[in-house]
C-alpha cells in the first residue's frame, strides 16, 4: 500500500496535465476527481468554484495527486520523478525510454540530455511542459531491483551538502526506514563538497525515494510545488508525523507543513476524501493548520 502520495500544484490545468500523463505514460490512467464547493470559498479562491481540486492518477500503480490552484507555486527539479527502465524486466526497455522522453521533452526541455553517461548507458533528465522533471535511465539489471517511479530530492539552493543530513532525518522519523545504495562525492564538484551524497535512495514505509547533493549551482529549492502526502491511520500517527516534520509554522496550513530542509509535506487523514463529504467540510480545513479529524462533521 503506497502511503506517500506526491502532490504535484498546477496553475488551472491539473485537470489536463494528469490527462497528458495517463496518456504518455505505460499503465497509467485518471482514477478520480474532486471537486471545490460551488459556494462558501474564500475570496482569493472564488474563480475555482465547481471546477477540478484535484484529479488524482497512476502510473503503474503509483499514486500521485495533482492539485488544481493558481500560480502561487511553481513546481522546479528540486523534486523530480527517477523512472527505471529495467531491461530485464521489459526487453523493449530502451525502445520505450525513447518514446516516452519524446512525449516529456515535446514543449518541454532537457535539463541533462538524452546519453550514455558514466552512471548509465542511457539517460537523460527532462523538464516536461507543465514544468514537472523527470529522470528517465536505462537500469543495470545486476543490481537490486528498484520500482519504475522514484521520488528523487536535490538538495541545492539554501540545502546544499544537507542530503545526507536528510537522509539520517527521514531514517529517523519514518519507521523501518532503510538505506539502499549511497556514493560520496570524493572530491569538490561544483558546490558538492567532498563526502557528500553524490546519490543515496533509501526506502520510506515501503517506498523508494533518493537524495543527491546538486553537483551544480542551483536557483531553485523545495516549496509547495511538489508536497509528499502523508496518508496516517488515525489522529494519533497523525499527530507524531506533523510534530516529526513540521519545522517552518509559517508553512502551516490545512495539513501542510515544512520539514527543515524545506521540503513539502501534507500530513492528513487516509479517510480524507470521505471527511471532505462532511457538511461545511472545506470550510472547517481551511481553517486548520495541523488537522484534527475529530472537528469534521460526520456526512448525515
Amino acid at each position: 500500500m503506497q502511503k506517500i502520495v506526491p502532490n504535484l500544484w498546477f496553475d488551472h490545468n491539473a485537470a489536463e496535465a494528469a490527462a497528458f500523463y495517463a496518456s504518455v505514460f505505460p499503465q497509467a490512467r485518471v482514477t478520480a476527481t474532486q471537486y471545490y464547493p460551488s459556494e462558501g470559498l474564500p475570496d482569493f479562491q472564488q474563480e475555482f468554484a465547481g471546477k477540478e481540486l484535484v484529479v488524482e492518477f497512476e502510473i503503474g500503480g503509483y499514486r500521485f495527486v495533482a492539485i488544481n490552484a493558481g500560480p502561487e507555486f511553481t513546481i522546479n527539479p528540486s523534486v523530480s520523478f527517477m523512472l527505471n527502465f529495467d531491461p530485464s524486466v521489459d526487453s523493449s526497455a530502451r525502445e520505450h525510454l525513447d518514446e516516452l522522453w519524446a512525449s516529456l521533452a515535446e514543449g518541454g526541455q532537457a535539463l541533462m540530455p538524452l546519453g550514455e553517461y558514466a552512471f548509465s548507458q542511457h539517460y537523460g533528465w527532462v523538464q516536461d511542459r507543465y514544468g514537472v522533471s523527470w529522470q528517465l535511465i536505462l537500469t543495470d539489471p545486476a543490481g537490486e531491483p528498484r520500482p519504475f517511479v522514484i521520488p528523487t530530492w536535490l538538495f541545492g539552493d539554501g540545502v546544499q551538502n544537507r542530503a545526507g543530513e536528510a537522509v539520517d532525518f527521514y531514517t529517523s522519523v519514518f519507521p523501518g526506514t532503510r538505506v539502499g545504495n549511497l556514493v560520496r562525492y570524493p572530491e569538490q564538484v561544483g558546490p558538492a563538497a567532498p563526502g557528500s551524497v553524490m546519490f543515496c535512495d533509501l526506502e520510506i514505509l515501503g517506498q523508494w525515494f533518493v537524495a543527491m547533493d546538486s553537483g551544480a549551482e542551483q536557483d531553485f529549492s523545495f516549496n509547495c510545488g511538489v508536497s509528499l502526502m502523508v496518508e496516517c491511520a488515525d489522529q494519533a500517527e497523525l499527530d507524531y508525523y506533523w510534530n516529526q516534520l513540521s519545522a517552518v509554522p509559517e508553512a502551516e496550513q490545512c495539513g501542510w507543513c515544512a520539514d527543515r530542509f524545506g521540503v513539502s509535506w501534507q500530513v492528513v487523514p487516509a479517510n480524507l476524501g470521505e471527511l471532505m463529504q462532511a457538511p461545511d467540510s472545506y470550510q472547517t480545513l481551511m481553517g486548520m493548520k495541523k488537522i484534527d479529524i475529530a472537528a469534521f462533521t460526520p456526512a448525515s
